[in-house]
């Protein structure tokens, strides 16, 4: 008998029939990265330390943040991205330990980790008292003063992609969007294969209000992509290195900016442990 799936199987099933390990090369996935690599580093201990990634994928992060001398420890519920990752741990320079798991029972003992990185879980249950209770767990296992970096899908994403691209039109996707914006539920089309399956995408003020909630002190939220994907000749901008440092100096300086969270696909919210 097979073991029990760790997640919705919707979810693993998306997974198991899509490429993680490749998302990060396409479209707007370079953006993501370069900016995820810059808000986790900013909170990384300038010394040696422990750190878990859980939702870590195909390890992607994972082997970056090993290469920087960190003891790195991925967590996932997708055996597919188990495997890949030890496979991506096997070349790296310094190796990175994979455990098939997921955010709301972490294997490991209070005060563990100096930094605990919330990639998957705040977006992929839907339940408020999974979330909450994924984000306790990584209270409870960071060191005091450790930080939680948790991140998010704002509750806009959809409807502003749809306005752009002229889908929002699509009798489903209009559909899908209204409740997005009035629940923060996400539940694709049946018809409308390779969306992200059910999850949760946020509005900034609950997504700090989830991390309270759970026990940690507030830092702060950043946008990930900001408003910049929005330029309509994006992908031109971006080849043109200094159309590029403009745009990133734009983004930068509004980062932190409340009024315009919502305008960002992905959000970054930083915490605590007092």
């Amino acid at each position: 008998m097979p073991a029990p799936k760790l997640i919705n199987p919707e979810i693993d099933n998306f997974y198991a029939q899509t490429s993680e390990e490749n998302r990060l090369q396409l479209g707007l996935g370079p953006l993501e990265f370069e900016r995820n690599k810059d808000l986790i580093g900013r909170y990384l201990p300038k010394k040696k330390g422990v750190l878990i990634d859980v939702g870590g994928g195909p390890g992607v992060y994972s082997e970056w943040l090993a290469g920087l001398g960190y003891d790195v420890y991925l967590i996932d519920p997708v055996e597919k991205h188990i495997k890949q990752a030890n496979k991506r741990s096997s070349k790296a320079k310094k190796p990175f330990k994979s455990i098939l798991g997921e955010s709301r029972k972490l294997e490991f003992p209070d005060d563990f980790a100096d930094v605990v990185i919330l990639h998957g879980p705040l977006y992929h249950l839907q339940l408020k008292e999974d979330r909450i209770k994924s984000i306790a767990e990584a209270k409870r296992v960071l060191k005091p003063n450790g930080i939680a970096l948790g991140f998010a899908i704002n509750h806009s994403a959809s409807s502003i992609a749809g306005l752009l691209n002229g889908f929002i039109h699509h009798p489903a996707l209009y559909e899908m969007c209204k409740e997005e914006l009035t629940t923060g539920l996400h539940n694709p089309p049946d018809n409308m294969p390779g969306i992200l399956p059910s999850a949760y995408y946020h509005r900034p003020s609950q997504l700090r209000s989830e991390m309270e909630e759970a026990g940690l002190t507030y830092i702060d939220t950043y946008a990930v992509e900001g408003m910049i994907w929005m330029d309509k000749n994006y992908f031109e901008t971006r080849g043109d290195a200094k159309k590029k440092e403009a745009m990133m100096e734009l983004l930068k300086i509004t980062e932190n900016d409340q009024a315009l969270l919502s305008l960002s696909p992905h959000m970054m919210i930083a915490g605590r442990k007092l």
